[in-house]
């Protein structure tokens, strides 16, 4: 979901690139380029640089960590849904997010990677996952508004994912910018409700756009300048548009719909700039950000408590899963 981390290392890998074409044999490497010169797809048993593998295997694990941690601070409100009708949106919408991250775990595993290395890289808190997460959704307004900004910017990242050059990554973020774009609208569904409601109700909103706005721009992940991985990323056809372009296009695309909700963006710097034909707007406090990246974020330690909660008390479900399978094994082989 949520692109910002894949421009941001793991606390285990080395930074800086390794120069590609002093390692990798030049044939090799002049058959890869040409593929993605011709906008082509790399597929699982396609040769691919080395540095091209540990690029997606970071980029596709960090995709899914953020999936299954996305799950939290929304499965938070199920059972306090104001509505029956809004608790099974609500219950669906998580489990959308889960079958995400099982989709992007099955697409890394092609890169040689495993989903216990994937998720020991999570739980122990080297690998990364957005942190947009990190924040508490202390109302039920905060849902809607997760719903309309937070999965607005994904989908604002994820749809140029469907042209990825890696192929299982592209073929999965299809049905991935389907269901998001359920869950954007479903959210903002909610709130033009709230904002027909009476005046707390329609605080309650402003108050949450308040919130969250500002941290939905640093989503798209620092400015294009401080993002190193960036421009390689794009060389490769993993990235298609560069962060600075992208939230630019989320707040041109936003501004109008909070125009229809009834709710001010809080941002005084925000205006209509006629010569670049895009809205201006303000600075974005990056020190927050990567405060927040580097795990000092209001959530980042209950998250990830939790995480890792859910995953030791559910080892006897995967153990008897197994169990079963190794049974279903033997009576094939018996057969």
């Amino acid at each position: 979901m949520y692109t910002q981390s894949f421009s941001v290392p793991d606390n285990s890998s080395p930074k800086g690139a390794t120069p590609i074409a002093a390692i990798e044999p030049p044939e090799l490497m002049e058959k890869f380029d040409k593929c993605i010169d011709d906008d082509g797809r790399i597929e699982p048993q396609d040769w691919m640089p080395d540095a091209y593998r540990k690029t997606l295997v970071r980029q596709i694990s960090q995709h899914a960590h953020s999936e299954i941690v996305g799950m939290l601070p929304e499965g938070n409100w199920i059972s306090r849904a104001p509505s029956l009708k809004r608790k099974a949106i609500l219950i669906a919408k998580v489990q959308d997010e889960g079958g995400h991250g099982l989709y992007l775990y099955s697409a890394a595993e092609t890169l040689g990677t495993s989903r216990d290395q994937m998720l020991e890289g999570l739980h122990t808190g080297r690998a990364k996952y957005s942190s947009i997460f990190n924040y508490p959704t202390s109302t039920w307004a905060d849902i809607g508004v997760v719903g309309w900004l937070v999965d607005g910017a994904a989908i604002m990242n994820q749809i140029p994912l469907c042209r990825c050059s890696y192929g299982p990554y592209a073929r999965a973020m299809v049905r991935v910018c389907k269901e998001e774009s359920f869950h954007q609208r479903q959210g903002y569904e909610a709130l033009l409700v709230m904002m027909t409601g009476t005046a707390e109700q329609k605080e309650m909103v402003q108050e949450a756009v308040n919130r969250w706005w500002w941290k939905c721009l640093a989503m798209f992940g620092p400015p294009d300048a401080d993002s190193p991985n960036s421009a390689q990323g794009m060389r490769w056809g993993i990235k298609r548009i560069s962060n600075d372009d992208l939230r630019q296009k989320f707040v041109d695309a936003t501004i109008p719909q909070a125009k229809v909700l009834g709710v001010t963006l809080p941002d005084p710097d925000l205006k209509w700039n006629e010569e670049r034909q895009h809205y201006d707007y303000g600075q974005i406090d990056w020190d927050e950000f990567w405060a927040t990246v580097n795990g000092n974020g209001p959530c980042n330690k209950e998250r990830l408590n939790t995480r890792v909660k859910a995953w030791n008390e559910g080892q006897w479900v995967r153990d008897a899963a197994m169990a079963h399978a190794r049974k279903q094994n033997t009576l094939k082989e018996a057969a």
